[in-house]
């Protein structure tokens, strides 16, 4: 016997043992997945019903600060994203490529402070900085919000165990909530004062209203079990 056809039958006896070791120990239809990006950090369990569909749940959290400005006043702000979610995707080609939809489920909250140095517009009357003193608002995102993507993630459809995964698409939400308090001005518990407030969130929860859609693009990788 030569020593290539030696060679070739100990490479079948390793590739048969393989196969023999595969389906006494099938691969797993569950993976784990760690992602980032715009909703944050968080991690995803998935669970495989076939070559096509696959169901996911997770859970984000996202914190960070920004300047905006509404109605000529500027505000220190925090946006924070804690959340729970379920999505289903769709593998239509049988590979990475995916089709997702599902939804997030949290508190998703902007807190405004703002402490105006020069005479502002308040509900359509100006008043100087000692009438305001400080203001503090928050809008509020509805807590469900609907999501549709496209992505791509490998997880089951190669032999590793480790994958990778990519997201972009949107969630959005009902209308945000806006609400707006005054502190330590003179006119901060003035009922004529506090009716301009009101209506300057109304003016707020106007310009928020792109808040109500929020992008959203992931990436991360996963390791099948």
């Amino acid at each position: 016997m030569t020593r290539i056809t030696l060679i070739a039958l100990s490479l079948l006896a390793v590739s048969a043992g393989a196969a023999e070791a595969q389906s006494r120990h099938p691969r797993s239809p569950i993976t784990a997945a760690l992602n980032a990006g715009t909703t944050g950090v968080g991690a995803e369990v998935q669970l495989s019903l076939g070559p096509v569909f696959v169901l996911r749940g997770g859970i984000d959290t996202l914190g960070y600060d920004f300047d905006e400005r509404y109605s000529d006043i500027d505000y220190s702000g925090r946006f924070d994203f804690d959340t729970v979610s379920g999505f289903v995707d769709l593998h239509p080609f049988l590979n990475g490529f995916l089709i997702s939809g599902g939804v997030y489920v949290g508190d998703r909250t902007i807190d405004l402070n703002g402490q105006p140095t020069a005479p502002v517009d308040i509900g359509g009357a100006t008043f100087t900085p000692a009438q305001v003193g400080t203001l503090s608002g928050r809008i509020k995102l509805s807590k469900t919000a609907p999501f549709v993507g496209i992505g791509y993630d490998d997880s089951f459809y190669r032999e590793g165990t480790w994958g990778f995964r990519g997201m972009v698409g949107v969630a959005w939400s009902q209308e945000p909530e806006v609400g707006l308090s005054s502190s330590g001005g003179t006119l901060s518990n003035d009922p004529i004062f506090r009716a301009r407030l009101e209506q300057e969130a109304r003016d707020i929860q106007q310009d928020a209203e792109d808040k109500a859609f929020f992008p959203v693009v992931q990436l991360g990788v996963t390791a099948r079990f």
